[in-house]
């Protein structure tokens, strides 16, 4: 079996992450994935025998529309996903326009941040290439799989930098948590 049906199965057997997936895919937002530990913690749970749901925090719910980035206009996408959702997942549902990252990015983190073309390549900017990986579901219930750097470090519980991002700041510091939760991580030191 290929690890991307293999993280298919995982991402089908975990039922918050399904209900995210079958919400989002009615609002059907643009160009929209769930990405980061909502889709790799359950695959680290599923690989160490934890359950499906430990350690996720939030859905992280990305869209790309650059025809408006103003906060208003994500303002009201986070408004219209929110009135989607029943408490608990309602709070659990973060929505961000991958198309104006750019524009908090730095003040928030320190490091620059060039305008992104679409939400995809936003995966490519992740601390560590295992966090790197979102789905969509589609229509037809198909299961789109974005991973840039691939699933191999997922799979193999590796955790190193990102070989796009020089210098990158919040490695260190995501790989002590992750570390701190799934202690079989083998961590790849910059």
């Amino acid at each position: 079996m290929s690890l991307a049906a293999r993280l298919e199965a995982i991402v089908r057997a975990t039922p918050g992450l399904m209900q995210v997936l079958e919400t989002a895919r009615e609002l059907a937002l643009p160009d929209w994935i769930v990405f980061s530990g909502a889709v790799y913690q359950p695959v680290l749970n599923h690989l160490t025998g934890r359950p499906a749901d430990y350690g996720i925090k939030d859905y992280d719910l990305g869209y790309h529309d650059a025809s408006d980035i103003s906060y208003e206009a994500e303002d009201a996408v986070i408004r219209r996903v929110a009135e989607a959702f029943q408490p608990p997942v309602r709070e659990m549902v973060e929505v961000r326009n991958q198309a104006r990252v750019h524009v908090w990015f730095e003040d928030k983190f320190g490091e620059p941040y060039a305008p992104l073309p679409d939400t995809a390549t936003a995966l490519e900017r992740f601390v560590s290439p295992l966090f790197a990986v979102g789905v969509r579901l589609e229509r037809d219930d198909r299961l789109m799989v974005v991973a840039p750097f691939g699933l191999d470090d997922l799979f193999a519980l590796r955790l190193r930098p990102n070989p796009l991002r020089p210098g990158n700041r919040g490695f260190v510091r995501a790989s002590a948590s992750a570390k701190a939760r799934w202690p079989e991580l083998e961590i790849v030191e910059p």
